[in-house]
Protein backbone atom coordinates (compact mmCIF):
# COMPACT_ATOMS: atom_id res chain seq x y z
CA UNK A 1 0.00 0.00 0.00
CA UNK A 2 1.47 3.60 -1.13
CA UNK A 3 2.07 5.64 1.83
CA UNK A 4 1.20 8.87 1.27
CA UNK A 5 2.15 11.31 4.58
CA UNK A 6 5.16 10.53 6.85
CA UNK A 7 4.81 12.33 10.25
CA UNK A 8 7.13 12.19 13.61
CA UNK A 9 5.53 11.61 17.10
CA UNK A 10 5.40 14.54 19.44
CA UNK A 11 8.29 13.21 21.57
CA UNK A 12 10.17 12.70 18.34
CA UNK A 13 9.72 16.47 17.60
CA UNK A 14 13.92 18.46 17.38
CA UNK A 15 14.50 20.01 21.16
CA UNK A 16 17.35 22.31 19.39
CA UNK A 17 17.74 24.11 16.32
CA UNK A 18 20.99 23.67 14.34
CA UNK A 19 23.51 26.79 13.71
CA UNK A 20 25.23 26.34 10.25
CA UNK A 21 27.64 29.22 11.43
CA UNK A 22 29.30 25.99 12.91
CA UNK A 23 29.92 24.01 9.85
CA UNK A 24 30.98 26.70 7.55
CA UNK A 25 33.75 26.00 5.41
CA UNK A 26 34.36 29.75 5.09
CA UNK A 27 33.39 32.26 7.89
CA UNK A 28 30.73 34.38 6.93
CA UNK A 29 31.48 37.71 6.45
CA UNK A 30 30.35 40.35 9.48
CA UNK A 31 27.58 42.62 9.58
CA UNK A 32 28.90 46.54 9.54
CA UNK A 33 27.64 49.58 11.66
CA UNK A 34 25.89 51.93 9.42
CA UNK A 35 27.91 54.66 10.75
CA UNK A 36 31.31 53.50 11.57
CA UNK A 37 31.74 50.37 8.63
CA UNK A 38 33.15 48.43 11.40
CA UNK A 39 31.97 45.39 12.30
CA UNK A 40 28.75 45.29 14.66
CA UNK A 41 28.86 44.14 18.29
CA UNK A 42 26.12 43.30 21.14
CA UNK A 43 25.69 46.75 22.18
CA UNK A 44 24.98 48.07 18.69
CA UNK A 45 22.09 45.82 18.34
CA UNK A 46 20.56 46.01 21.86
CA UNK A 47 18.04 48.98 21.29
CA UNK A 48 16.37 46.56 18.76
CA UNK A 49 16.58 43.17 19.85
CA UNK A 50 16.58 40.93 23.66
CA UNK A 51 20.11 39.76 24.43
CA UNK A 52 19.15 36.42 23.95
CA UNK A 53 18.68 36.65 20.14
CA UNK A 54 21.93 39.12 20.02
CA UNK A 55 24.10 36.07 21.39
CA UNK A 56 22.15 33.83 18.86
CA UNK A 57 22.95 35.88 16.21
CA UNK A 58 26.55 36.16 16.63
CA UNK A 59 27.00 32.00 18.25
CA UNK A 60 28.88 29.43 16.53
CA UNK A 61 27.58 26.91 18.86
CA UNK A 62 26.42 24.22 16.44
CA UNK A 63 22.81 23.59 18.52
CA UNK A 64 20.77 25.80 20.50
CA UNK A 65 18.30 24.37 23.07
CA UNK A 66 14.73 25.42 21.95
CA UNK A 67 13.41 26.70 25.28
CA UNK A 68 10.45 24.63 27.07
CA UNK A 69 7.69 27.32 26.28
CA UNK A 70 8.57 27.96 22.82
CA UNK A 71 8.11 23.76 22.69
CA UNK A 72 5.09 24.05 23.90
CA UNK A 73 3.41 26.14 21.72
CA UNK A 74 5.32 24.62 18.52
CA UNK A 75 3.38 21.64 19.47
CA UNK A 76 -0.14 23.12 18.39
CA UNK A 77 0.96 22.52 14.87
CA UNK A 78 4.53 20.33 14.92
CA UNK A 79 5.91 18.16 13.52
CA UNK A 80 4.33 19.03 10.65
CA UNK A 81 3.97 16.56 7.84
CA UNK A 82 6.11 14.93 5.03
CA UNK A 83 4.23 14.39 2.17
CA UNK A 84 4.97 11.97 -0.68
CA UNK A 85 3.27 13.61 -3.60
CA UNK A 86 2.46 10.32 -5.71
CA UNK A 87 -0.79 12.07 -7.66
CA UNK A 88 1.62 15.06 -8.93
CA UNK A 89 4.09 11.87 -9.92
CA UNK A 90 1.49 10.40 -12.26
CA UNK A 91 -0.14 13.06 -13.42
CA UNK A 92 3.56 13.91 -14.51
CA UNK A 93 4.46 10.31 -15.69
CA UNK A 94 7.78 11.10 -14.13
CA UNK A 95 10.36 8.62 -12.21
CA UNK A 96 11.19 11.26 -10.14
CA UNK A 97 10.06 10.68 -6.24
CA UNK A 98 8.66 14.06 -5.32
CA UNK A 99 8.24 14.89 -1.24
CA UNK A 100 7.34 17.86 0.30
CA UNK A 101 7.37 18.74 3.40
CA UNK A 102 3.91 21.08 4.78
CA UNK A 103 4.40 24.03 6.92
CA UNK A 104 0.96 25.63 5.76
CA UNK A 105 -0.95 23.58 9.11
CA UNK A 106 0.40 26.42 11.49
CA UNK A 107 -1.94 28.61 12.90
CA UNK A 108 -1.46 31.73 10.54
CA UNK A 109 -0.55 28.99 7.48
CA UNK A 110 2.86 29.09 7.04
CA UNK A 111 6.56 28.69 8.36
CA UNK A 112 6.49 32.12 10.23
CA UNK A 113 5.74 31.11 13.45
CA UNK A 114 8.50 28.62 14.18
CA UNK A 115 10.68 31.98 14.24
CA UNK A 116 7.83 34.80 15.55
CA UNK A 117 7.00 32.34 18.93
CA UNK A 118 10.60 31.99 19.35
CA UNK A 119 11.40 36.16 19.28
CA UNK A 120 8.24 36.87 21.26
CA UNK A 121 8.97 34.44 24.37
CA UNK A 122 12.29 36.15 24.43
CA UNK A 123 11.23 39.49 24.20
CA UNK A 124 8.91 38.61 27.00
CA UNK A 125 11.40 36.84 29.01
CA UNK A 126 13.56 40.32 28.90
CA UNK A 127 10.67 42.87 29.95
CA UNK A 128 9.63 44.09 26.37
CA UNK A 129 6.05 44.38 26.16
CA UNK A 130 5.73 45.72 22.76
CA UNK A 131 7.35 44.82 19.07
CA UNK A 132 7.20 47.07 15.61
CA UNK A 133 7.79 44.73 12.17
CA UNK A 134 7.21 44.55 8.65
CA UNK A 135 5.56 42.43 6.38
CA UNK A 136 5.11 41.60 2.77
CA UNK A 137 2.67 39.61 1.83
CA UNK A 138 1.27 39.47 5.47
CA UNK A 139 2.34 36.16 6.45
CA UNK A 140 4.98 37.16 8.83
CA UNK A 141 2.84 39.70 9.91
CA UNK A 142 0.18 37.57 10.95
CA UNK A 143 2.66 35.03 12.50
CA UNK A 144 3.94 37.63 15.03
CA UNK A 145 0.47 39.05 15.87
CA UNK A 146 -0.14 35.34 17.01
CA UNK A 147 3.00 34.62 18.43
CA UNK A 148 2.39 38.30 20.56
CA UNK A 149 -1.34 36.66 21.46
CA UNK A 150 0.33 33.66 22.95
CA UNK A 151 2.72 35.59 25.20
CA UNK A 152 0.65 38.83 26.40
CA UNK A 153 2.63 41.19 23.68
CA UNK A 154 1.58 44.93 21.66
CA UNK A 155 2.15 44.01 17.81
CA UNK A 156 2.26 46.95 15.48
CA UNK A 157 2.94 45.73 12.04
CA UNK A 158 4.00 47.86 8.89
CA UNK A 159 2.79 45.94 5.42
CA UNK A 160 3.61 46.64 2.24
CA UNK A 161 0.96 48.98 0.82
CA UNK A 162 0.41 47.02 -2.49
CA UNK A 163 0.36 43.81 -0.02
CA UNK A 164 -2.16 45.36 2.17
CA UNK A 165 -4.32 46.51 -0.50
CA UNK A 166 -3.98 42.84 -2.47
CA UNK A 167 -4.23 40.70 0.67
CA UNK A 168 -6.97 42.19 3.07
CA UNK A 169 -7.48 39.22 5.17
CA UNK A 170 -4.07 38.60 5.86
CA UNK A 171 -5.22 42.21 7.97
CA UNK A 172 -7.81 40.76 9.52
CA UNK A 173 -6.03 37.76 10.75
CA UNK A 174 -3.68 39.94 12.57
CA UNK A 175 -6.50 41.93 14.09
CA UNK A 176 -7.89 39.43 15.54
CA UNK A 177 -4.63 37.75 17.20
CA UNK A 178 -4.25 41.80 18.17
CA UNK A 179 -2.07 43.22 16.03
CA UNK A 180 -2.04 46.76 14.61
CA UNK A 181 -1.37 46.22 10.76
CA UNK A 182 -0.95 49.92 9.04
CA UNK A 183 0.15 50.16 5.32
CA UNK A 184 3.24 51.50 4.86
CA UNK A 185 4.46 53.82 3.26
CA UNK A 186 2.85 55.59 6.28
CA UNK A 187 2.61 59.10 8.39
CA UNK A 188 3.75 57.85 11.51
CA UNK A 189 7.43 57.66 10.50
CA UNK A 190 10.12 60.19 9.21
CA UNK A 191 11.09 57.65 6.22
CA UNK A 192 6.91 57.14 5.25
CA UNK A 193 6.57 60.89 5.35
CA UNK A 194 9.36 61.12 3.52
CA UNK A 195 8.75 58.92 0.80
CA UNK A 196 4.73 59.91 0.81
CA UNK A 197 6.39 63.27 -0.10
CA UNK A 198 8.31 61.95 -2.88
CA UNK A 199 5.30 59.71 -4.30
CA UNK A 200 2.43 59.89 -3.07
CA UNK A 201 1.01 56.40 -4.52
CA UNK A 202 4.20 54.56 -3.56
CA UNK A 203 3.01 51.02 -3.54
CA UNK A 204 5.95 50.32 -0.43
CA UNK A 205 8.49 47.78 -0.39
CA UNK A 206 9.95 45.65 2.22
CA UNK A 207 12.84 47.72 2.53
CA UNK A 208 10.94 51.01 3.25
CA UNK A 209 8.16 48.80 5.79
CA UNK A 210 11.74 47.78 7.63
CA UNK A 211 12.66 51.55 7.87
CA UNK A 212 9.34 52.58 9.81
CA UNK A 213 9.56 49.55 12.02
CA UNK A 214 13.19 50.29 12.87
CA UNK A 215 12.73 54.30 13.46
CA UNK A 216 9.98 53.38 15.49
CA UNK A 217 11.64 50.91 17.79
CA UNK A 218 14.32 52.73 18.20
CA UNK A 219 12.79 55.83 19.34
CA UNK A 220 10.64 54.09 21.75
CA UNK A 221 12.39 52.95 25.09
CA UNK A 222 9.80 50.23 25.48
CA UNK A 223 9.37 48.53 22.12
CA UNK A 224 12.31 46.14 20.51
CA UNK A 225 11.92 45.14 16.67
CA UNK A 226 11.55 41.70 15.09
CA UNK A 227 12.02 40.34 11.94
CA UNK A 228 11.15 37.56 10.51
CA UNK A 229 13.43 36.60 7.58
CA UNK A 230 17.31 37.55 6.43
CA UNK A 231 18.92 37.31 9.92
CA UNK A 232 20.92 34.43 11.61
CA UNK A 233 19.08 33.87 14.58
CA UNK A 234 15.73 33.74 11.78
CA UNK A 235 17.32 30.93 10.09
CA UNK A 236 18.47 29.25 12.86
CA UNK A 237 14.87 29.09 14.09
CA UNK A 238 13.27 27.73 10.77
CA UNK A 239 15.75 25.14 11.02
CA UNK A 240 13.29 22.82 13.06
CA UNK A 241 12.10 22.24 10.04
CA UNK A 242 14.95 20.30 8.14
CA UNK A 243 15.80 18.47 11.49
CA UNK A 244 12.26 16.96 11.10
CA UNK A 245 12.38 16.70 7.34
CA UNK A 246 15.67 14.56 8.26
CA UNK A 247 14.57 12.60 11.14
CA UNK A 248 11.70 11.33 9.27
CA UNK A 249 13.25 10.90 5.70
CA UNK A 250 15.81 8.58 7.98
CA UNK A 251 12.71 6.37 9.58
CA UNK A 252 12.08 5.53 5.76
CA UNK A 253 15.51 5.11 4.39
CA UNK A 254 15.29 7.88 2.05
CA UNK A 255 17.40 11.22 1.45
CA UNK A 256 16.87 13.75 -1.51
CA UNK A 257 19.31 14.42 -4.45
CA UNK A 258 17.36 17.61 -4.88
CA UNK A 259 16.04 20.25 -2.46
CA UNK A 260 14.31 23.09 -3.81
CA UNK A 261 12.22 26.00 -2.12
CA UNK A 262 11.20 29.70 -2.55
CA UNK A 263 13.41 32.35 -1.40
CA UNK A 264 12.42 36.36 -0.74
CA UNK A 265 14.67 36.85 2.45
CA UNK A 266 15.33 33.03 2.73
CA UNK A 267 14.81 31.87 6.19
CA UNK A 268 11.60 29.26 4.73
CA UNK A 269 13.98 27.08 2.74
CA UNK A 270 17.30 27.99 4.76
CA UNK A 271 15.32 26.20 7.62
CA UNK A 272 14.82 22.89 5.37
CA UNK A 273 18.16 22.67 3.43
CA UNK A 274 20.74 23.98 6.73
CA UNK A 275 20.50 20.62 8.06
CA UNK A 276 21.19 19.13 4.47
CA UNK A 277 23.74 21.08 3.40
CA UNK A 278 25.86 20.09 6.46
CA UNK A 279 26.32 16.95 4.82
CA UNK A 280 27.22 18.72 1.31
CA UNK A 281 30.03 20.51 3.37
CA UNK A 282 30.77 17.49 5.32
CA UNK A 283 31.76 15.95 1.53
CA UNK A 284 28.80 12.94 2.48
CA UNK A 285 26.68 14.16 -0.02
CA UNK A 286 28.70 16.27 -2.49
CA UNK A 287 26.38 16.22 -5.74
CA UNK A 288 23.32 17.44 -3.21
CA UNK A 289 21.49 20.06 -5.59
CA UNK A 290 20.05 22.75 -3.50
CA UNK A 291 18.19 25.14 -5.82
CA UNK A 292 16.84 28.42 -4.31
CA UNK A 293 14.22 29.89 -6.57
CA UNK A 294 13.12 33.61 -6.47
CA UNK A 295 10.50 35.95 -8.80
CA UNK A 296 12.12 37.08 -12.16
CA UNK A 297 10.38 40.56 -10.98
CA UNK A 298 12.60 40.46 -8.41
CA UNK A 299 15.72 39.14 -9.04
CA UNK A 300 18.42 39.44 -6.27
CA UNK A 301 20.45 36.17 -6.36
CA UNK A 302 20.75 35.71 -10.47
CA UNK A 303 20.93 39.09 -11.47
CA UNK A 304 22.03 41.54 -8.22
CA UNK A 305 25.61 41.86 -7.17
CA UNK A 306 26.99 40.56 -4.33
CA UNK A 307 28.46 43.14 -1.57
CA UNK A 308 27.25 45.22 1.42
CA UNK A 309 24.27 46.93 1.65
CA UNK A 310 21.60 48.29 3.90
CA UNK A 311 18.75 46.00 4.69
CA UNK A 312 16.45 48.77 4.47
CA UNK A 313 15.93 52.37 2.72
CA UNK A 314 16.58 54.70 4.90
CA UNK A 315 20.09 52.85 5.94
CA UNK A 316 19.38 52.37 9.56
CA UNK A 317 19.87 48.78 9.66
CA UNK A 318 23.41 47.29 9.78
CA UNK A 319 25.20 46.52 6.30
CA UNK A 320 24.89 42.78 5.38
CA UNK A 321 27.05 41.02 2.70
CA UNK A 322 24.20 39.60 0.86
CA UNK A 323 22.99 39.92 -3.57
CA UNK A 324 21.33 43.07 -4.08
CA UNK A 325 19.42 45.20 -6.34
CA UNK A 326 20.13 48.29 -4.46
CA UNK A 327 18.20 49.00 -0.81
CA UNK A 328 16.52 51.88 -2.58
CA UNK A 329 14.61 49.46 -4.65
CA UNK A 330 10.90 49.32 -5.21
CA UNK A 331 9.41 46.24 -6.24
CA UNK A 332 6.67 45.85 -9.25
CA UNK A 333 3.19 44.58 -7.96
CA UNK A 334 2.93 40.69 -8.49
CA UNK A 335 1.75 38.73 -6.36
CA UNK A 336 4.36 37.48 -4.61
CA UNK A 337 4.83 39.89 -1.90
CA UNK A 338 6.77 37.84 0.38
CA UNK A 339 9.54 37.49 -2.22
CA UNK A 340 9.91 41.45 -3.47
CA UNK A 341 12.68 41.45 -0.97
CA UNK A 342 16.25 43.41 -2.27
CA UNK A 343 18.68 41.34 -0.57
CA UNK A 344 18.90 37.93 0.56
CA UNK A 345 19.73 35.76 3.90
CA UNK A 346 23.48 36.90 4.44
CA UNK A 347 23.91 32.93 5.02
CA UNK A 348 22.50 31.73 1.58
CA UNK A 349 24.23 34.40 -0.03
CA UNK A 350 27.66 33.00 1.56
CA UNK A 351 26.59 29.12 0.42
CA UNK A 352 26.01 30.46 -3.07
CA UNK A 353 29.15 32.34 -3.78
CA UNK A 354 30.92 29.38 -2.32
CA UNK A 355 29.06 26.87 -4.81
CA UNK A 356 27.06 24.81 -2.28
CA UNK A 357 23.77 26.20 -3.55
CA UNK A 358 22.11 27.48 -6.67
CA UNK A 359 19.58 29.98 -7.76
CA UNK A 360 17.09 30.74 -10.21
CA UNK A 361 14.06 32.68 -10.94
CA UNK A 362 10.86 31.98 -12.36
CA UNK A 363 7.88 33.89 -14.29
CA UNK A 364 4.67 34.77 -12.06
CA UNK A 365 2.16 32.95 -15.05
CA UNK A 366 4.44 29.86 -14.68
CA UNK A 367 4.38 30.03 -11.29
CA UNK A 368 1.09 29.75 -11.47
CA UNK A 369 0.06 27.26 -13.96
CA UNK A 370 2.35 25.24 -11.43
CA UNK A 371 0.64 25.73 -8.81
CA UNK A 372 -2.81 25.03 -10.16
CA UNK A 373 -1.49 21.67 -11.20
CA UNK A 374 -0.13 21.14 -7.87
CA UNK A 375 -4.09 22.36 -6.20
CA UNK A 376 -5.72 19.59 -8.58
CA UNK A 377 -3.39 16.98 -7.58
CA UNK A 378 -2.27 17.23 -4.66
CA UNK A 379 -5.60 19.23 -3.26
CA UNK A 380 -3.13 22.07 -1.51
CA UNK A 381 -3.58 25.39 -2.85
CA UNK A 382 -0.27 27.00 -2.36
CA UNK A 383 0.80 30.45 -1.63
CA UNK A 384 1.97 32.59 -4.49
CA UNK A 385 5.74 32.71 -3.12
CA UNK A 386 5.55 28.71 -2.29
CA UNK A 387 4.64 27.94 -6.23
CA UNK A 388 7.72 29.42 -7.21
CA UNK A 389 9.38 26.05 -5.77
CA UNK A 390 6.42 24.44 -7.23
CA UNK A 391 7.21 25.37 -10.49
CA UNK A 392 10.97 24.42 -10.04
CA UNK A 393 10.25 21.01 -8.84
CA UNK A 394 7.96 19.72 -11.61
CA UNK A 395 10.77 20.82 -14.26
CA UNK A 396 13.35 18.91 -12.27
CA UNK A 397 10.50 16.10 -12.22
CA UNK A 398 10.00 16.76 -15.90
CA UNK A 399 14.20 16.37 -16.58
CA UNK A 400 14.09 13.48 -14.82
CA UNK A 401 11.12 11.64 -17.28
CA UNK A 402 13.32 13.15 -20.07
CA UNK A 403 16.57 11.34 -18.86
CA UNK A 404 14.59 8.32 -17.23
CA UNK A 405 16.20 9.21 -13.81
CA UNK A 406 14.76 8.36 -10.78
CA UNK A 407 15.36 11.29 -8.35
CA UNK A 408 14.59 12.10 -5.29
CA UNK A 409 13.25 15.81 -5.30
CA UNK A 410 12.18 17.38 -1.72
CA UNK A 411 10.37 20.26 -1.81
CA UNK A 412 9.99 22.97 1.05
CA UNK A 413 5.91 23.97 0.78
CA UNK A 414 6.10 26.92 2.95
CA UNK A 415 2.31 27.55 3.45
CA UNK A 416 -1.02 27.82 2.24
CA UNK A 417 -2.79 30.29 -0.38
CA UNK A 418 -6.37 30.26 1.22
CA UNK A 419 -5.82 33.94 1.95
CA UNK A 420 -4.57 34.31 -1.83
CA UNK A 421 -7.34 34.27 -3.75
CA UNK A 422 -7.78 37.57 -5.06
CA UNK A 423 -4.22 36.23 -6.84
CA UNK A 424 -5.74 33.09 -8.01
CA UNK A 425 -8.70 34.91 -9.72
CA UNK A 426 -6.97 37.24 -11.62
CA UNK A 427 -4.70 34.42 -12.98
CA UNK A 428 -7.40 32.69 -14.01
CA UNK A 429 -9.19 35.87 -15.35
CA UNK A 430 -5.97 36.52 -17.65
CA UNK A 431 -4.85 39.68 -15.57
CA UNK A 432 -1.53 38.63 -14.60
CA UNK A 433 1.38 39.55 -16.66
CA UNK A 434 4.98 38.14 -16.40
CA UNK A 435 7.51 41.15 -15.60
CA UNK A 436 11.11 40.71 -16.45
CA UNK A 437 13.29 43.21 -14.23
CA UNK A 438 15.00 45.66 -16.10
CA UNK A 439 18.72 45.92 -16.23
CA UNK A 440 18.45 49.57 -15.93
CA UNK A 441 16.22 49.73 -12.86
CA UNK A 442 19.00 47.47 -11.44
CA UNK A 443 21.89 49.47 -12.52
CA UNK A 444 19.78 52.67 -11.46
CA UNK A 445 19.27 51.88 -7.82
CA UNK A 446 22.66 50.07 -7.64
CA UNK A 447 24.52 53.70 -7.94
CA UNK A 448 23.60 54.17 -3.90
CA UNK A 449 25.27 51.05 -2.78
CA UNK A 450 27.22 52.11 0.36
CA UNK A 451 30.91 52.26 -0.45
CA UNK A 452 32.76 49.57 1.86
Amino acid sequence: MKRFKFVLNEKEMPTSWYNILADLPEPLPPPLHPGTGKPIGPDDLAPLFPMALIKQEMSTERYIEIPEEVQDIYRIWRPTTLHRAWRLEKALDTPAKIYYKYEGTSPPGSHKPNTAVAQAYYNKKEGINRITTETGAGQWGSALSFAGACFGLEIKVYMVKISYMQKPYRRVMMETWGGNCIPSPSPDTQAGRDMLAKDPDCPGSLGLAISEAVEEAVGRDDTHYSLGSVLNHVLLHQTIIGLETKKVMEQIDEYPDIIIGCVGGGSNFAGLFLPFVKDKIEGRKPDLKIINVEPASCPTLTRGPYGYDYGDVAGLTPLMKMFTLGHGFIPPPVHAGGLRYHGMAPIICHLLKLGLVEARAEHQLGTFEAGVTFARNEGIISAPETNHAIRATIDEALKCKESGESKTILLGHSGHGHVDMAAYEAYFAGKLKDYNYPQEKIEEALKDLPKV
